[in-house]
């Protein structure tokens, strides 16, 4: 298990302003999102590639394209979609999947509402987009079902999580990398991230 925490300064800048309270949903949408995309370059930075011929208008080069296994993007919705959509920027030809879950707000755990993931992701790179990694019981359910469907090289991509969240995934899940823009001490009796940012799905999308 692998775990990248982004320091870098144009990403922490933006990670302090989705953290303040006084940033509206139209703000923090675009702020999740470019933070998705600049950290989502170096989450996409292992990919395989393999030489590919093209002609400028002078003469010809041999250059690279991306090759298998193709990354597959899965959002937990609904939050996941924001990361997803700024990957889509970084590689347009990818696989999208969702897995839609909502908290019970008294056992913390992770009730599933909706699925639509391919049935078999054992030639893919998945990265599993999810703003928040607290009690991480969203992330290890996730991943349960993904390597169900025979995902061997799973990624988690969140842009805030707790020491907590992240001690139980690599617990659970050790072979899977984990990626990050900050890790926060604490969590709340709700099972909220301190300092955190609140509810990433609410602040998105203004409900």
């Amino acid at each position: 298990m692998k775990q990248t925490i982004f320091e870098h300064p144009l990403i922490q800048r933006d990670i302090t302003q989705l953290r303040n309270k006084n940033t509206n949903s139209e703000d923090f949408r675009k702020l999740a999102k470019r933070i998705s995309i600049m950290a989502g370059v170096e989450v996409l930075s292992n990919l395989m590639i393999e030489s590919e011929e093209v002609y400028t208008p002078l003469a010809a080069f041999t250059g690279v394209k991306i090759a298998k296994p193709f990354p597959y993007f899965v959002s937990v919705m609904r939050a996941g979609s924001i990361m997803v959509e700024a990957l889509i920027e970084l590689y347009p030809d990818a696989t999208i999947g969702n897995i839609g879950l909502a908290r019970d707000h008294i056992t913390l755990q992770p009730n599933e509402y909706y699925l639509n993931l391919s049935d078999n992701l054992s030639d893919s790179v998945v990265i599993l987009c999810d703003p928040m990694l607290a009690t991480a019981g969203s992330a290890i359910y996730s991943i349960d079902i993904l390597k169900r469907k025979h995902s061997s090289n799973i990624s988690f991509f969140s842009l805030v999580a707790s020491q907590y969240g992240v001690n139980q995934l690599a617990k659970a899940h050790p072979d899977v990398n984990i990626y990050t823009c900050a890790v926060d001490k604490d969590l709340d009796e709700h099972g909220y991230i301190l300092p955190g940012l609140g509810d990433a799905g609410d602040r998105l999308f203004n409900t």
